[in-house]
């Protein structure tokens, strides 16, 4: 998937699915529009994964790309699982274990790690199930504002 940009309408189509299903789940929006290029440039970070067994990256905002150090090919072909230590992997899968059951989180708070090695500790971050039209689960997305580097 190239990187978002006018010529994709920034992957119009995901984003759509991005905001549906947070609103669906949180009962409110995601962000006070549903522009694809707002989502894209949002001043935090929102991404996603797909349901493959070693989740790969789908999607990553610019606020995403930057806190990670990553690009945008490099993100959408890592596994998710990478954005955390190796040591703080498990919290992570038990977070999404949780998330599962009830189809979204809130208050989450977790160290993740960036490419250049930088840690940073997020907190209040929302995780929710991604699922198409027919309710099918076509995986998972995160969101946080708020992060403190370590």
């Amino acid at each position: 998937m190239d990187r978002p940009s006018d010529k994709n309408a920034y992957h119009a189509d995901h984003t759509a699915l991005l905001l549906r299903c947070y609103e669906e789940r949180i009962g409110e929006p995601l962000i006070a529009s549903d522009d694809p290029k707002g989502v894209y440039e949002a001043p935090f970070a929102i991404l996603s994964h797909d349901t493959s067994t070693d989740p790969i990256l789908t999607y990553g905002n610019l606020a995403s790309q930057r806190l990670w150090n990553i690009s945008w090919e490099e993100l959408t072909q890592m596994p998710s699982r990478l954005t955390a230590e190796p040591g703080h992997r498990d919290q992570r899968a038990a977070m999404f274990e949780e998330m599962r059951e009830t189809g979204a989180i809130r208050n989450y708070e977790g160290v993740r790690i960036a490419k250049s090695g930088q840690r940073f500790r997020i907190r209040n971050a929302t995780i929710w199930t991604l699922t198409d039209q027919t309710g099918k689960k076509v995986g998972e997305a995160a969101t946080f504002k708020e992060y403190t580097l370590l």
